[in-house]
């Protein structure tokens, strides 16, 4: 409980309003310093019960969206008290950008409560928690308020703004099958590759029936990996390479909010090489993912992320969590991270490079990626158009002599239309 500016007035009041009895002997001076203390008291246990018993809850429907979609999320306040509570505020202070959760109610009513439902448009990647929260009351004269902090105890995660890629660039030489690698992996694939005893956590799909009843025991059927050839992404997050620029999007139009589920605000990449980059590595890896591939993802934020290929909803998942953390404040530049990953590719592996830097060394890496019998594509950032230095255009020019497929994007390029290209 605070003492505010108005509580000290009143004690002031009071104190003046005794001197003056004393002084003078006069009874208004008296009751002038009781009505004080009544109103001093009064307030105090005014502002003492002023919060008790009551309980705000926050109800969300999911805890993983993408940039651009519209979050829900449900607001209550309990009053299970025998007697009513006024001037309850509500204040929000999640860090989720656009979040307007914040309401005051006059009054709620005893054995009752109040509900109200948030709409926010995501528009920016990252992990945000959800509060804390702070309920908010006093005494009606506003001399002790009194409030309550509830913090967090869910948090939203905010994939990444993706596009929808119809097509992608196939480098040349490619089929889509190959001879079989020979390893052993746990997903179901069309290459069966032999039977082994059943294990714990073994699904039943994968039981060999003749085997189990000839042999009288359990027996589990295995498979090799795919002959499709893998796809790794390496996206730049360099802080040297990369130009970043904040650009925060608010809603300041109570009317718009409130339209959010008609029409869904449009959401623009910002103008920055990092974002550009996290967008269209994702986008990529899901295109990928869809095509049936198996697909694996580096970078080196923050840190190291390398996520080994592999399929299904699940991989994407992984890839998407971690683009929604990665920060371009690495260290390590994208040839340093390929030099270190590479022996780890097989031939014929797609390896599509991402990347806002101009630096000659790109095309030393994708040259190295060649010589060990890998497919390069490389999309690069144009750094100059989001304010960075020049020379975007010099290493495409060098990348193309090598015969490598090269897409560049600009600063406000449509990258539903850039990325497919002409083939």
């Amino acid at each position: 409980m605070k003492l505010s500016p108005g509580a000290k007035v009143v004690l002031i009041l009071f104190a003046l309003s005794m001197f003056g009895g004393i002084v003078t002997g006069a009874q208004f001076y008296y009751r002038i310093g009781y009505f004080w203390a009544f109103l001093f008291i009064g307030s105090w246990l005014w502002s003492l019960t002023a919060l008790r018993g009551l309980r705000l809850q926050r109800k969300e429907r999911t805890l993983r969206a993408q940039v651009g979609q519209i979050f829900e999320e449900r607001f209550e306040v309990d009053n299970p008290n025998s007697l009513p509570r006024f001037l309850v505020n509500v204040r929000d202070e999640s860090p989720l950008p656009g979040s307007q959760g914040s309401r005051v109610f006059p009054i709620i009513e005893r054995k009752l409560g109040r509900s109200y439902l948030v709409r926010t448009q995501l528009v920016q990647r990252g992990v945000f928690p959800l509060g804390p929260t702070v309920l908010e009351s006093g005494d009606p004269f506003g001399l002790f308020p009194v409030e309550r902090i509830i913090k967090p105890e869910e948090s939203l995660m905010v994939y990444p703004m993706m596009i929808d890629i119809r097509t992608f660039p196939t480098p040349p030489g490619i089929i889509p099958g190959g001879e079989a690698l020979r390893r052993r992996t746990v997903q179901v694939t069309p290459n069966a590759a032999g039977v082994r005893d059943y294990a714990p956590g073994d699904p039943l799909n994968r039981i060999h029936w003749l085997s189990t009843a000839r042999r009288g025991r359990l027996i589990a059927k295995e498979f090799e990996l795919d002959p499709q050839a893998d796809v790794w992404v390496f996206l730049d997050a360099e802080k040297a390479s990369n130009v970043s620029s904040k650009k925060k999007i608010t809603f300041t139009d109570n009317d718009e909010r409130d339209a959010l589920w008609r029409v869904p605000k449009e959401i623009s990449l910002p103008p920055a090489t990092e974002e550009y980059g996290v967008s269209i590595a994702a986008s990529l890896c899901r295109y990928y993912l869809r095509k049936g591939r198996s697909v694996g993802f580096a970078s080196a934020g923050q840190s190291v992320t390398v996520l080994p290929p592999d399929k299904g909803g699940r991989q994407l998942a992984k890839i998407l969590e971690s683009l929604a953390l990665i920060r371009a404040e690495g260290k390590l530049p994208l040839p340093g991270l390929i030099r270190a990953q590479v022996q780890h590719l097989a031939r014929g592996t797609t390896v599509v490079l991402v990347t806002a830097s101009v630096e000659q060394e790109i095309a030393l890496a994708v040259d190295l990626l060649i010589r060990r019998g890998l497919r390069p594509l490389v999309v690069l950032i144009d750094a100059a158009s989001f304010g960075g230095i020049s020379g975007t255009g010099v290493l495409e020019q060098m990348l193309l002599m090598m015969n490598v497929i090269v897409r560049t994007v600009k600063n406000g390029d449509t990258l539903e239309v850039i990325l497919p290209g002409n083939g």
